[in-house]
């Protein structure tokens, strides 16, 4: 397996520290405000990182913080009259809401910076002690000048740091690209105690204190979006190697590329900033995986909904292989070459995923295996069907997609009605399914009867409620139009 490592700038075979265990930490959500497509774009990511590997048979340790005092929150709670920690408590369960709406599993651990205050405070003395910090009246900074190949990771000079950073504007700093690791606390804002007065965490150290603490001083991945590379990750390198004395701190950093919103970067000056909430009102959680999945995890993805409707008729066509494999009748008989065909596109999906999580080409072969189970034909060696299935099904697991059975709305009783003006029975109909089935049950009767006229007619009925039917020599296969699996409840 490669990974592209940004500490490095290219792929290197993944090779954890200890055997086949991993330990993953993803930066979390600053919670301030609700979850945007950004949010989602990284953590399906990621998401989907921690599946492949555990099927890959590593036994992973994901980590994910949630940063409940922040700058940001603080504002934000005083433009919306709001405590702080009353405000990161309402935003968290948002986003604890829209992941689980997502498909997301959930990581092992989501540390709060509001419970690691003795971790964060202890690695800020340690780097006291070290000299790799200074004190300025009650705030604790790190010293970039005592820094050992500051920059490494986002091959920036001094003077390219300095632009765009987040920078705290305090004349006692010595250098302006020093950061804060402890922040003297000011009225009105929520404050600590520490051996320096009372104060609050600077941003950087709260996701190294709480990474050593869950992962060890040093672990296999790191990851969050592009644009924490600098400042964030460069100066959890320096403070964590620093306060350790061991390195690297971590083996290999993944970042996600960035969310465009029509060519543009989403912010909410432009008027494009766009929540999870926002594209779920009406449209597919496991669409928007696909869509985000259907790129490259590292290169930029531009969003707009003509793009998500690709990604809805792709889910539909992957459900409609998994009904037609389901609802073929099964035979005895093996149909040259299905074995060989699996074993072809497993192997190109596999070989796709290991070279550095390419799931654009490994979705390319799973439509094209797809394709293949449609001339397939009506009948294939049950087997073979079992095995099909199974890759669909871990393709569906490790893409957080077909993972639910289609419920839908109204259609049962469409199909109810229909069945009783026909003169079926429908005591063995116990949902929709069953009712599909005996109306084709009434329709076959029709033909064998070559009532051809009727029977069509019952087939432009189903049609116009979402059921697709194909008559094959070896009897009909029906499947389900998007349109009526979106009405799910």
């Amino acid at each position: 397996m490669q990974v592209y490592n940004t500490l490095g700038k290219t792929k290197e075979e993944f090779t954890p520290l200890t055997g086949r265990e991993v330990g993953i930490y993803v930066c979390g959500p600053t919670v301030y405000d609700l979850s945007h497509l950004g949010h989602a774009r990284t953590y399906i990511a990621f998401d989907m990182i921690v599946r492949y590997l555990r099927v890959r048979g590593y036994k992973v340790c994901y980590v994910v913080n949630i940063t409940d005092i922040d700058d940001k929150i603080i504002a934000r709670a005083r433009e919306l009259g709001e405590a702080p920690q009353a405000l990161a408590k309402r935003f968290e369960a948002e986003f604890f809401t829209d992941m689980d709406t997502l498909g997301m599993l959930r990581a092992d651990h989501y540390p709060k910076v509001s419970g690691h205050m003795p971790e964060i405070i202890k690695m800020a003395e340690r780097l006291l002690e070290k000299g790799y910090a200074y004190r300025a009246g009650g705030d604790v900074y790190f010293s970039v000048d005592r820094a050992v190949g500051y920059g490494r990771l986002s091959g920036q000079s001094s003077e390219g740091m300095l632009t765009g950073a987040r920078v705290d504007v305090n004349p006692a700093k010595r250098n302006n690209l020093d950061f804060a690791l402890w922040k003297g606390a000011k009225e009105g804002e929520p404050a600590w105690e520490s051996p320096w007065g009372p104060g609050r965490p600077g941003w950087h150290i709260e996701c190294s204190a709480m990474g050593v603490k869950y992962l060890g001083e040093q672990f296999d991945i790191h990851g969050g979006a592009l644009d924490l590379i600098f400042p964030h990750h460069e100066n959890e390198i320096q403070q964590s190697e620093g306060a350790t004395g061991k390195g690297p701190f971590v083996r290999y950093w993944l970042h996600t590329g960035f969310l465009l919103v029509k060519g543009e970067k989403m912010s909410k000056s432009l008027g494009n900033f766009i929540t999870v909430k926002d594209v779920l009102r009406g449209h597919d959680p496991e669409a928007l995986r696909l869509f985000f999945l259907s790129v490259h995890y590292r290169s930029p993805i531009d969003f707009d909904y003509q793009n998500l409707q690709s990604a809805e008729k792709n889910l539909e066509r992957l459900y409609n292989a998994l009904n037609f494999i389901d609802r073929i009748e099964k035979s005895t008989d093996e149909i040259k070459g299905i074995k060989d065909i699996l074993e072809l596109y497993k192997k190109k999906f596999y070989s796709s995923m290991d070279d550095d999580f390419n799931t654009s080409k490994a979705l390319s072969h799973v439509y094209e295996l797809t394709g293949e189970i449609f001339k397939i034909g009506p009948k294939a060696k049950a087997d073979d069907l079992l095995s099909l299935r199974e890759f669909l099904g871990e393709v569906g697991y490790i893409f957080g997609i077909l993972q639910r059975e289609p419920q839908v709305r109204g259609l049962e009783e469409a199909l109810r009605a229909l069945a009783i003006s026909l003169g079926t029975a429908l005591a063995a109909a116990t949902d929709y399914r069953g009712a599909i089935e005996a109306v084709i049950a009434a329709r076959e009767t029709l033909r064998r009867g070559k009532e051809y006229a009727a029977a069509d007619r019952i087939r432009q009925e189903l049609m116009g409620m979402g059921v697709i039917l194909e008559d094959f020599k070896d009897g009909p296969v029906w499947r389900l139009k998007r349109s009526a699996r979106d009405a799910s409840s």
